[in-house]
């Protein structure tokens, strides 16, 4: 995601696991209990200049389920949108907690949530996109796409684009649910559970795939107009041979398009041509997000980097939560934002990098990246606890 700051911030209980439980913990169809697959850090004091206020709190079903399906909030204007693995969905007002409606699906929910232009776009276990309603819940209209949906469905004025765990993007229409195009790719034997997300603009959509490759896809008919292979596998296990492109492609209103890949580095392309501008040596499985002239990545043990964006030089690095299975990092009131395996919610200063504030959310962990709005921080646990925070100072 790109984040506008309101003023400018920059100038120009666990054990070491085996090497098998981690592949279990990461890989596609197996279920997570979000436990990291090495020692985490202790956490240590630190001289706290931001405080973490409870606004609200609510309890969101039965949460994200044994297996950590990735069913993180959405925000749209002053409604927040939450959903459980169960297929329970609800809408509360952002300020003060009240639950608006509530509607239980007939079928469990296992994507992100999208809201956009009225409705709020989900996925489901057996392939199905649905598309609600944000005034009362109602099902506007269904869809089957080619299997499960672990991403949250993304939109332009057209069409909703669908990432399934097999590899195949499916274009819908976003008022009615047809079918426009699909487009698929092929996939490793081994991949990580989730998939990349869509970045999605009128023209062309920008998607990352299990095989290390980035297609820039028409969207008036799903053709790539360029590829780009962002990530080659290298090793002789399908372990060491991961290389997906699991977050989100980040793309800035100059032409800029920032993609990370797990296994390789973190690229920063042109996005008319697909020209490498720089690259840098992290990887990670999570979406950066730009701030004026920093790309924040959360790298796959943890460490919190920011990049300049401009050449790829590393500005700053905290491995102060090594191993605590960080969330994707977001932004609020000129902090980074990131959640981690026991609950609790850090923020950073983005221009230092060091800690500045800290709260638990609950020990069940939090294993969705937070939803901000300006100084405003949501929250959403493993076990359903959706709590709202505000950022002071």
């Amino acid at each position: 995601m790109t984040t506008s700051p309101s003023k400018p911030l920059f100038s120009k209980r666990f054990v070491r696991t085996t090497l098998g439980a981690m592949a279990l913990a990461l890989l596609a169809g197996c279920a997570s209990k979000g436990e990291p697959a090495y020692t985490p850090k202790e956490l240590r004091s630190f001289e706290e200049t931001s405080s973490l206020n409870s606004v609200w709190r609510r309890n969101v079903g039965d949460g994200l389920g044994r297996a950590r399906y990735p069913i993180s909030p959405a925000r749209e204007g002053d409604t927040l949108f939450a959903a459980d693995a169960n297929g329970l969905v609800a809408a509360f007002n952002a300020d003060n907690g009240e639950r608006e409606w509530e509607v239980k699906l007939d079928t469990p929910v296992s994507s992100a949530l999208n809201a956009i232009a009225g409705h709020v776009y989900l996925g489901t276990r057996n392939g199905e996109v649905i598309a609600l309603d944000q005034r009362n819940g109602n099902i506007a209209w269904r869809s089957r796409v080619s299997s499960e949906v672990l991403a949250a469905p993304q939109a332009n004025q057209q069409l909703l684009l669908v990432q399934s765990v097999d590899g195949q993007v499916t274009a819908l229409d976003r008022s009615s649910g047809e079918e426009i195009w699909a487009y698929t790719t092929s996939q490793p034997s081994l991949t990580l559970r989730g998939t990349g997300t869509p970045m999605v603009i009128d023209p062309v959509s920008f998607v990352g795939f299990a095989n290390g490759r980035l297609a820039t896809l028409d969207n008036r008919n799903g053709q790539p107009l360029w590829e780009q292979q962002i990530a080659t596998p290298r090793g002789r296990s399908d372990v060491d041979r991961l290389v997906d492109l699991a977050g989100q492609p980040v793309v800035t209103p100059d032409g800029r398009l920032f993609v990370t890949s797990y296994n390789g580095n973190v690229v920063a392309l042109e996005a008319t041509r697909g020209g490498v501008l720089w690259e840098a040596n992290l990887s990670s499985r999570h979406t950066p997000i730009i701030v004026g002239d920093l790309l924040f990545v959360v790298t796959h043990n943890s460490h919190i980097v920011a990049l300049n964006a401009d050449n790829g030089q590393e500005v700053w690095r905290n491995d102060d939560m090594e191993d605590r299975w960080l969330t994707a990092p977001a932004f609020a009131n000129g902090r980074l934002v990131v959640g981690d395996f026991e609950g609790y919610v850090h923020l950073l200063d983005a221009r230092e990098g060091n800690l500045v504030g800290r709260t638990q959310v609950h020990r069940s962990g939090v294993s969705v990246r937070p939803v901000t709005e300006g100084s405003t921080i949501h929250v959403q646990a493993n076990n359903g606890r959706l709590e709202t925070l505000e950022v002071t100072p």
